[in-house]
């Protein structure tokens, strides 16, 4: 089989190093990995807290310190919620894309060999098996009662049975694994053809770093208010101290001038929610952290109002709606001795299952008071394989 001669064959070390150059590292993109003060700067500009900031300045304006000390520690500490929230989402995330490139067993310098999976570049030739996520984009070029969990990338939980590339210039999808999907069953050796940001997987991942970023419904009103209390201020502030100046006639006109400026300042001042920045940024991160409790990341803070205010959600059914899980509902024995029925059911499965069947028997028997240790507690006298055909 020509199949068979391909994995004989792998490349050699040096081959590696000169596709890896060319291809670059099988990682899906991050984006821009946004430093300390980059974060702190672009917080910085949006309108409340600049409004906060310039709250701050007027009151040392104002021989005020004390004042306006308390407004740069609020901007302080806003600054600091929101920073550490986006530094524990960016952290996160970063872990979970780990998952997508583990250490892979492939063919090279014509042994096998531990590699990790970063360093996978077209043309290696890696091998699976039960329980192993795919690395990449890759053609089987021989397998063994091959299944893969492809639920990451298409949301069906049922398990995809594979079959090896045939001889030919066509390929089916059935004879392809994508990047990012789990082995449930089986083993095989297989060719990779893509890698990094060209998967499937990883053509996601551009899409949504390429995403643009727009102003949340929360950050437009924001805004907006911003604007009409800063226009308001401006007509409060020319009123003032234009009837400061002309009320103060006997006086000299430097004094006249600053004490129209102070009195027009003044009122101004008056009108500036400078506690709402505060606030605001308080609430949200308390909206942040009970998602995060339920296992939701938010990286940007607006974006708790956001979801609050969604009032339509449309999404398909199958892992979204549902919990992309088996369960067995319950059993039936025709001589009535359920015990053994299950005693059998939890035999037929493997002791470290990743069918998501094998998984659900497993987790009823123990429900039903069979541990796994009594299950898998004597000895294997002999494995008859499932397969998509014996079924």
């Amino acid at each position: 089989m020509a199949g068979t001669d391909r994995a004989q064959a792998g490349l050699t070390s040096a081959q590696a190093a000169k596709l890896l150059e060319q291809y670059g590292k099988n990682e899906l993109t991050s984006g821009k990995k946004g430093k300390f003060l980059r974060k702190a700067l672009h917080i910085l500009g949006e309108p409340m807290f600049l409004l906060l900031f310039f709250a701050a300045v007027v009151y040392f304006i104002l021989g005020e310190p004390k004042d306006g000390a308390v407004m740069f520690i609020f901007i302080t500490g806003v600054v600091g919620i929101d920073v550490m929230q986006e530094w524990k989402t960016d952290r996160t995330l970063a872990a979970l894309q780990k998952m997508t490139a583990p250490r892979v067993k492939a063919l090279r310098d014509g042994r096998e060999q531990v590699i990790p999976g970063e360093e996978l570049v077209p043309g290696d030739v890696f091998f699976l098996c039960e329980g192993d996520r795919v690395p990449a984009d890759a053609v089987i070029l021989t397998c063994s009662d091959f299944c893969v969990d492809e639920s990451m990338l298409t949301g069906e939980s049922a398990g995809v049975w594979k079959t090896a590339k045939k001889d030919g210039p066509e390929g089916t999808a059935g004879d392809t694994c994508y990047a990012g999907t789990l082995v449930i069953q089986g083993n095989a050796a297989l060719l990779t053809e893509r890698t990094g940001i060209t998967t499937e997987y990883g053509k996601i991942g551009l899409n949504v770093a390429e995403a643009p970023e727009e102003d949340t419904p929360l950050q437009r009103q924001t805004a907006g208010l911003v604007k009409v209390c800063a226009a308001i201020a401006a007509v409060l502030f020319l009123l003032a101290g234009i009837f400061t100046y002309f009320s103060l006639s006997g006086l000299g006109e430097a004094e006249r001038m600053t004490r129209s400026i102070l009195a027009g300042v003044t009122l101004a001042m008056a009108l500036i929610p400078e506690e709402f920045p505060v606030v605001l940024t308080v609430f949200l991160s308390m909206g942040a952290w009970r998602l995060a409790k339920k296992h939701s990341l938010v990286r940007r803070l607006p974006s708790v109002e956001t979801l609050g205010a969604v009032s339509v959600l449309c999404c398909d059914k199958t892992g979204t709606l549902t919990m992309n899980k088996m369960s067995v509902g319950r059993t039936w024995a025709a001589d009535k001795d359920e015990r053994t029925l299950l005693m059998l059911m939890g035999m037929g499965c493997e002791p470290e299952a990743y069918d998501p069947m094998e998984k659900a028997m497993l987790q009823y028997c123990g429900e039903q008071g069979i541990s796994e240790e009594e299950i898998f507690g004597g000895s294997l006298v002999k494995e008859y394989v499932f397969t998509n055909g014996k079924k």
